[in-house]
């Protein structure tokens, strides 16, 4: 019984951690609950950002796309995101720089505010909440695996209301602060439980040459050519651009200033040393466990089979932690979006209390959503990545572009989801190019050739607009339908 006590002790140090979290909040206001009043150091937006990035995903979700796909899923998945640190670098202070300029703590209000246009905001809104549904899914499910290795009698139901109870607890106690703090504790039990289980699988093998041993592993699963090759290639663009002018804005907006973002992502990239040992641990699952029904299963079950209950507890905590953390920012990151952009007209005083009872509905139906039908995780990695990628084109607009109109980019946007929800429902042969870098194309030219057909009036994009030096952001643009 080693493996619960474990668990649900650090299940409950990280809401201990999450009530410490309150200390040094200035107030209960939406900018405080949604952004943290923008005032993070560098050190807690970095570990609130690698909270974000390396999810449940990355333990549960790359092992069970190798197992399922071979050595491409892995490729990518690890490809994606080292090119999205540079591109981040780059491109995270400028949406900093628009959350200052429209004193905005969504990407609606930026969107709405920089092009002047209410029916924006509220499609920009829309294709927000469609793109973070599948992406709670995607955490649920991966905590309904990590629960089920636990060996206790708990259903998929009791699972999802056990994260999504934890979840709200979080943000209930201090909004965004509290997945930021709890994301340290998050970040060391998980690098912990990755090398654990990496060096005890080589160490089971006999060595690195035989976890990767061609008389066990099919050489489909370890080369790469035709379209899996093209479909690498392309997703490794596509994901890397669209991480961080989709998600980020979530911790991009909590910084304090735009040092402090650059002077976080310089060091994210450390992180990525672990993946060598989920390498190693998906290999020896794919020998030892050939013809998984649920390829979700196989890094808890190489948990299971290489180390004592006590370990196997640690590691099953990092993994729950790392999809309750993002599920909270998840529901924050909703809450937000209907309450600000959605049902306009909340007064101050009540809008922490209706972002709470919307993070409760989205949580139940991410929840309802999950147990209906469940799938690899990384195929609802890809829908998040459709959707989320149609926003891409809008932060190009706004930031390097002067005379883009607004509704051109709300039609872009309602074209790209329209496109990406046929491609991935028809699943037809693109000759593995990316479904959703084909459905952003679309978006593109819709954007940009309609704009250029029609310019709009000159606006200072972001690239160009200074912060004023009296240190006050600059007045909201005017709004209009």
């Amino acid at each position: 019984m080693s493996l619960p006590i474990i668990f649900f002790a650090i299940m409950a140090a990280s809401v201990g951690v999450a009530l410490l979290a309150r200390t040094g909040m200035r107030n209960s206001s939406m900018g405080e609950y949604l952004v943290g009043g923008r005032s993070f150091p560098p050190w807690l937006l970095y570990f609130l950002a690698v909270g974000e990035i390396y999810s449940i995903g990355t333990m549960i979700g790359l092992p069970s796309g190798i197992y399922a796909g071979g050595a491409s899923y892995g490729i990518w998945f690890i490809g994606y995101i080292l090119l999205a640190y540079p591109i981040g670098y780059f491109l995270a202070p400028l949406v900093w720089r628009a959350g200052v300029r429209y004193d905005a703590m969504t990407i609606p209000d930026v969107f709405g505010r920089h092009f002047g246009s209410r029916a924006l905001e509220i499609v920009t809104a829309v294709a927000v909440l469609l793109a973070l549904i599948p992406w709670g899914q995607y955490q649920f499910i991966g905590m309904q695996v990590v629960l089920g290795a636990l060996g206790l009698p708990i259903t998929p139901l009791q699972s999802v209301i056990l994260a999504a109870a934890i979840a709200f607890i979080y943000l209930v106690v201090s909004g965004v602060r509290s997945p930021a703090f709890v994301s340290i504790l998050k970040d060391t039990l998980m690098l912990v439980a990755i090398v654990v289980v990496g060096v005890a699988a080589v160490s089971q093998a006999g060595g690195v040459a035989q976890t990767f041993d061609p008389v066990e592993i099919p050489q489909s699963m370890v080369t790469l050519s035709g379209n899996p090759l093209v479909f690498t290639l392309t997703t490794i663009v596509f994901q890397s651009v669209t991480f961080y002018l989709g998600f980020s804005a979530a911790f991009v907006f909590t910084s304090r200033s735009e040092g402090g973002i650059k002077a976080s992502t310089v060091w994210m990239p450390l992180y990525m040393l672990m993946y060598p040992f989920l390498f190693v641990a998906s290999f020896y699952a794919i020998q030892t466990r050939p013809g998984l029904e649920d390829p979700n299963t196989i890094f808890m079950d190489a948990a299971t089979d290489l180390l004592p209950d006590w370990l196997v507890g640690v590691v099953a905590a990092g993994a729950g932690l790392s999809g309750i953390l993002v599920l909270a920012v998840t529901a924050l990151s909703i809450g937000g979006v209907v309450t600000r952009n959605l049902v306009p007209g909340v007064r101050p005083a009540v809008q922490r209390r209706v972002s709470n009872a919307v993070v409760a509905v989205f949580l139940v139906a991410a929840a309802a959503l999950t147990l209906s039908g469940s799938t690899i995780m990384l195929t609802i990695l890809a829908l998040t990545y459709f959707l989320l990628g149609q926003l891409v084109p809008g932060w190009i607009a706004l930031m390097f572009f002067k005379r883009v109109q607004g509704w051109a980019v709300g039609v872009g946007i309602v074209a790209g989801i329209a496109a990406s929800l046929i491609l991935y429902r028809t699943e037809p042969d693109l000759g593995g190019i990316n479904p959703g870098l084909l459905a952003t194309l679309l978006n593109v030219a819709l954007t940009f050739g309609l704009s250029a057909l029609r310019p709009a009036e000159e606006r200072i994009p972001m690239a160009l607009w200074r912060r004023p030096r009296a240190g006050a952001a600059e007045a909201a643009a005017p709004m209009a339908d």
